[in-house]
């Protein structure tokens, strides 16, 4: 069963539609945006391209960190390890949160790459109040 904050982490990332996901390549980090954060059976789930030089890297390296700033100057910053999880009703949980992503993927095929957080950390920080841990 997930924490009792995981709805918070997944409602941020919601709320700002684009936060940045860090990988390793070697020894060099590499960030890009993401906007998939699908809340399916406690776990919050993302979207890419088996093709993609970012399901390369995680495949090497699943640890990864996030962050997202919001628009009342909140930031959230969350780490831990990626998980693959390809199975078909993952797949059309995601197209269909995200229909515009029907374009580029197709539920079940060789390219559409599920994963989703088993997170180990998550804070939302504040220029102007304490830290707060999630429970996740």
């Amino acid at each position: 069963m997930a924490g009792k904050d995981l709805k918070k982490v997944h409602q941020f990332l919601k709320d700002v539609g684009t936060y940045y996901l860090a990988t390793e390549d070697g020894d060099t980090p590499r960030v890009r945006p993401f906007g998939t954060a699908l809340l399916f059976e406690d776990k919050i789930y993302v979207l890419t391209a088996k093709a993609k030089n970012v399901s390369r890297q995680i495949e090497k390296n699943p640890r990864f960190e996030l962050s997202a700033m919001d628009k009342d100057d909140r930031w959230i910053r969350v780490s831990g390890e990626l998980k693959e999880d390809n199975r078909i009703e993952v797949h059309h949980a995601i197209l269909e949160e995200y229909p515009h992503l029907k374009n580029a993927y197709t539920a079940g095929d060789d390219n559409t790459n599920t994963l989703y957080f088993d997170i180990e950390s998550a804070v939302i920080y504040s220029f102007t109040e304490e830290p707060q841990i999630l429970e996740v």
